[in-house]
């Protein structure tokens, strides 16, 4: 169904962000307040870049190839049917003349900033990367925070094991022995070089994003080289750099340090207490001394709060934050809403201390939220957030996992299922519960595809070439 008519009274409810958060509390108003959206009594727009939102526990097994990238996103479009969608990137929120500014999708190089004009605002821009300024990251780095980047690291590694393999292959007829020329040994070298260097893979950050990561894809790349006769996994270099002394702190230090052990079984290293100093030109510097060059490099160092809540006059923190109280409305405004990661909102479970910036908390306050806006709009009390943590669950590869839930430790092949049916039981939408449990079946009968698409990045080369060589002829 489309968004509902609205009249001249209406009251607007504007959502900036169309992540858990955006779309969660999207969702919880969408059913609490169907008389009135039927009525035209309240409009509810949700502001988002993209059309969908994307259920990133999902990206690592979307990168490895368990899950078909479509199927871990929710079509904001299908899922709000009584909200308005609006594309485009938010620039500035004025709070005290009641507006926000925003570039639509599609006319960035215009350049041209619209108004929109709310009386109940909720903020859930989420958060970005949070980088260092280390010479060379920019360059050659890649987060995964989304499913873009999760689709081309996929690609990118396993364009790593074909350059690979083919310059083992075209080593094959170099000169050798005692007739080697100088130039052929430093041909074999400079290959060799280039070699190593493909199969050499560097993530920087041991939260579970960078775990999960390295793991669904080290297991992936290990299963690929039976494609590869003259690839051996052993020849694979995969490390893990953690700048404190641990690994997942969201599972407890005993199961962490479990982890780390069981990712060195695998032949992964893992680097606690290093620093990453430097990569250019992919020549990578740590700081315990060691340097190597390494053709994939992923950051995923923690994140920060989305640019925009500092572009106005919201409250913020010196961490960038915005300060909300416990019923999730923003310190000394009214009207005005925040949670998620771009929030900091008071944990009433640990006096003193916030809620940690996870997917736990933004799904759970989304639905606080969505009841205390319904609660403002009928004229009745708003009621304070309040949710201890339950513990977590992370997926370390195909059948291998880790958990802590409710002080309960699993590891291995339980940890794994419980896993997969915690975030398939959150998954929004029967439709992309369904899709998920079928790629699932079938991954038990089929092999994953090892197949690099790594021109859907430039989908034009090809054809530019065709008319570059038709304009030369």
């Amino acid at each position: 169904m489309a968004a509902e008519r609205r009249t001249d009274s209406a009251k607007h409810v504007v959502i900036v962000g169309g992540g858990y958060v955006g779309m969660y509390t999207a969702l919880r108003l969408q059913k609490r307040l169907r008389g009135e959206l039927r009525r035209g009594e309240v409009v509810i727009t949700v502001i988002e870049p993209q059309s969908y939102m994307t259920y990133q526990p999902f990206l690592p097994e979307a990168a490895a190839g368990n899950l078909e990238p479509r199927h871990v996103v929710a079509p904001l479009r299908r899922v709000l049917r009584r909200c308005r969608i609006v594309n485009g990137h938010v620039t500035r929120i004025e709070t005290a003349r009641r507006r926000i500014g925003f570039v639509p999708a599609g006319a960035e190089a215009a350049g041209v900033v619209h108004e929109m004009a709310y009386d109940h605002l909720v903020v859930a821009a989420g958060s970005v990367s949070r980088t260092l300024p280390i010479p060379g990251l920019a360059e050659c780095g890649i987060g995964f925070k989304t499913l873009e980047e999760a689709i081309y690291l996929r690609n990118h590694v396993i364009r790593q094991l074909d350059v690979a393999a083919s310059l083992t292959a075209g080593s094959a007829d170099s000169p050798a022995g005692g007739s080697a020329t100088a130039s052929a040994t430093e041909t074999a070298e400079s290959i060799e070089r280039a070699r190593r260097r493909a199969l050499t893979f560097v993530f920087v950050g041991a939260g579970f994003a960078g775990v999960e990561a390295l793991a669904e894809l080290e297991d992936m790349a290990r299963d690929a080289c039976k494609w590869y006769p003259n690839l051996d996994a052993d020849d694979m270099r995969w490390m893990m750099v953690e700048a404190t002394d641990r690994i997942l702190p969201e599972v407890g230090p005993e199961m962490g340090r479990w982890t780390a052990e069981a990712l060195r079984r695998r032949g992964i290293e893992v680097r606690l207490d290093t620093l990453l100093k430097s990569a250019e030109d992919r020549h990578v510097v740590l700081s315990d001394g060691e340097e190597f060059d390494a053709g994939t490099l992923v950051w995923t160092a923690g994140v920060k709060p989305h640019p925009v809540v500092g572009e106005g006059d919201l409250p913020i923190d010196d961490k960038g934050r915005i300060k909300a109280t416990a019923e999730l409305t923003v310190e000394g405004l009214d009207g005005v809403y925040a949670a998620g990661d771009n929030a900091r909102v008071p944990d009433l479970t640990h006096e003193g201390e916030y809620c940690a910036p996870n997917a736990q908390h933004a799904v759970r306050q989304s639905k606080r939220l969505g009841d205390n806006i319904v609660a403002d709009l009928r004229g009745k009390r708003r009621k304070p957030y309040k949710h201890a943590y339950v513990g977590s669950v992370a997926g370390l590869g195909l059948h291998k996992g880790v958990a802590n839930v409710y002080g309960l430790k699993v590891r291995g092949l339980p940890a794994w299922l419980m896993h997969r049916t915690y975030h398939l039981s959150r998954m929004p939408t029967t439709n992309r519960k369904m899709r998920i449990t079928a790629d699932w079946t079938l991954a038990l009968f089929f092999r994953r595809e090892i197949v690099s698409l790594g021109e859907l990045e430039r989908p034009r080369h090809e054809f530019e070439l065709a008319a570059g060589r038709r304009s030369d002829a």
